[in-house]
């Protein structure tokens, strides 16, 4: 069966499918998706065990811990968290025979942030959703993101008036993650009840303004106009420039240690499993490694250095401008001659 992420909840409360294939690219959903299966299972007495597949991976795996017995659990929740774009001939016959012998006490998570379109057409595609449920996610915008903020509201105890919702939805510009935060900060410093236009903007006025993780997610995604406006807001807002070089830092030396993994013939999203980088977050950063080849990443390192010299008066160039323009190249502008060492 195919189900929505709203349809989840009342699937789960009326039994636990043996297997569960969850994919889409919108990290929030896919996320929330995961836990509700994962916590839904682990309440009725399901022992968890990750498995993580990468490029090498031993389809093996599948069946031994299908097979496998627990001193602590009869039940088995087995999450396989897909790294790849495609599973594969012997992945493919892997999930085939798991949904061949399928029992009540082992659950098949399977969570795909990079999954093809066209593997939903593949046969083992074809036998989860056929024992199992599909639950497929895509970005919220326009109209459903303004109704599905509506329910967040609702949900917290609000009662929004007509066009809070909307602008909720111009606050967060389509960040599901960043949707769910306003909406906890606003149970912190609301009471439930009414809430109109002014009462949302007096509670969100003083974040009303980018952060520094806006520029990363910006850069990250490849949206260089955003990286602009965000670059822009900081500096006009006296954000400390040591702050905007320290964040753009950190997602290029994730990065660099992902790609020198690639070039390596290693699995970079075992790189960032082992780096803690959220699920949610993984998918993001692997499609900008798709763009960046470690050339260009370690141009920007090195880049990332003349701009601290820059910060601290040690070299003539402007700091904001070098800051701008490191980031814009990490979401894809051009940068010429950054190859090059500095």
């Amino acid at each position: 069966m195919r189900l929505r992420l709203d349809q989840l909840s009342g699937h789960l409360k009326r039994g636990l499918a043996p297997v569960y294939l969850i994919c889409g690219d919108e990290p929030w959903q896919l996320g929330e998706a995961a836990r509700r299966v994962r916590e839904h299972a682990v309440g009725q007495g399901f022992e968890r065990e990750v498995l993580d597949q990468e490029a090498h991976f031993d389809w093996s795996a599948l069946a031994a811990a299908t097979d496998a017995l627990s001193l602590f659990a009869s039940r088995r929740l087995i999450e396989l968290r897909l790294g790849t774009p495609t599973l594969g001939q012997e992945g493919s016959a892997a999930v085939r025979r798991y949904c061949e012998r399928t029992n009540p006490d082992t659950c098949l998570l399977m969570v795909a942030p990079l999954l093809d379109r066209k593997d939903l057409k593949a046969k083992w595609a074809e036998a989860v959703e056929r024992v199992g449920a599909l639950v497929q996610v895509w970005p919220l915008e326009g109209p459903r993101l303004i109704a599905w903020l509506g329910e967040r509201l609702a949900g917290a105890g609000f009662d929004p008036a007509p066009g809070v919702a909307a602008l909720l939805a111009e606050r967060v510009e389509g960040n599901l993650l960043a949707a769910v935060q306003e909406v906890e900060k606003l149970r912190l410093l609301r009471d439930p009840g009414p809430l109109d236009e002014a009462g949302l903007l007096a509670a969100i006025c003083d974040n009303a303004r980018y952060d520094l993780f806006d520029l990363s997610d910006a850069a990250l995604a490849g949206d260089r106009a955003r990286v602009t406006r965000v670059i822009h807001g900081l500096e006009g807002e006296g954000t400390a420039a040591p702050l905007v070089l320290w964040v753009l830092a950190r997602e290029l030396r994730v990065l660099a240690a992902a790609a020198y993994a690639q070039d390596g013939g290693r699995d970079p999203a075992r790189v960032l499993a082992e780096q803690r980088i959220p699920e949610g977050r993984q998918a993001t950063v692997l499609r900008a490694l798709r763009r960046l080849s470690l050339a260009r990443i370690q141009a920007l390192l090195r880049r990332c250095a003349t701009a601290d010299r820059a910060i601290k008066g040690l070299a003539q160039d402007d700091p904001w401008l070098l800051l701008h323009r490191i980031a814009d190249t990490l979401a894809g502008g051009p940068g010429q001659g950054w190859e090059a060492p500095a």
